[in-house]
């Protein structure tokens, strides 16, 4: 089948796309790169002529909250508009475990009115939340630090590696739509404390990690298990550890 994946030249969506292609599907790679912006539209009709599928796996370019806001939303609703019209027969959208339980962060708003309008849309869709992945850890310490020091929320994360998370993207593109969301998380959870101290002690990047019951997570509250997710989630193999001896 045909399947366009939006945000298609990024980590994910670069991995997506192999992994299609590997099981004998046409994927194809949209992305303001290769003329296709779901902001402005532009390039929209002409990708999606027979496509069975559409993933979106993109991202804001900002992260303030207006712009992150009219970002999902309005490339959300171009997106869904020109896969109505083409016929598009299932939606995948990559969306983050706990984005229900984190509205006091601009981002995570942003990515629940996406999620809104994409079941509202009458679209068959699969939403598939998965935990922070383990490449991000360095830029979650970035988001949190405060002179020489990372100051952390007191909570737990469950982390997993992009490639874990190109292949559950992958697995329900291939799949029948869900109707909803489904959740993936990796195989360990840690304290967030200690998560970003292994992935700083990785880059050999000096800076003092300590938990502070003040600190947000992008600007939201967080309780020990608002960053996991449930029983019914799908458990990825590839441990932290691991993925780390074999960055060296």
């Amino acid at each position: 089948m045909k399947v366009v994946v939006i945000g298609g030249t990024g980590l994910i969506g670069s991995k997506v796309v192999a992994r299609l292609a590997e099981h004998g599907h046409e994927a194809v790679a949209a992305a303001p790169g290769t003329g296709v912006n779901t902001l402005t539209g532009e390039g929209l009709a002409d990708v999606l002529q027979g496509a069975s599928v559409v993933v979106d796996v993109s991202n804001s370019p900002s992260f303030e909250d207006e712009a992150v806001m009219v970002f999902f939303r309005t490339s959300t609703a171009n997106l869904l508009k020109a896969e109505s019209e083409a016929g598009v027969g299932h939606h995948v959208a990559l969306s983050v475990v706990g984005t229900d339980r984190l509205q006091g962060s601009g981002y995570f708003r942003a990515k629940r009115v996406q999620e809104e309008l994409i079941k509202a849309s009458g679209i068959p869709c699969s939403i598939v939340h998965a935990t922070q992945f383990f490449e991000f850890g360095k830029g979650l310490a970035d988001g949190m630090t405060e002179g020489d020091t990372v100051r952390v929320p007191d909570a737990k994360i469950q982390p997993m590696v992009s490639d874990d998370v190109a292949a559950a993207v992958s697995r329900t593109a291939v799949g029948a739509p869900v109707g909803g969301v489904v959740e993936v998380g990796g195989p360990e959870a840690f304290q967030l404390e200690e998560f970003i101290r292994m992935a700083l002690a990785a880059h050999n990047d000096p800076r003092r990690v300590a938990t502070d019951p003040q600190a947000t997570y992008w600007g939201a509250e967080l309780t020990e298990n608002t960053l996991l997710p449930g029983p019914d989630a799908h458990i990825a193999e590839t441990r932290f550890a691991d993925w780390l001896a074999q960055q060296k």
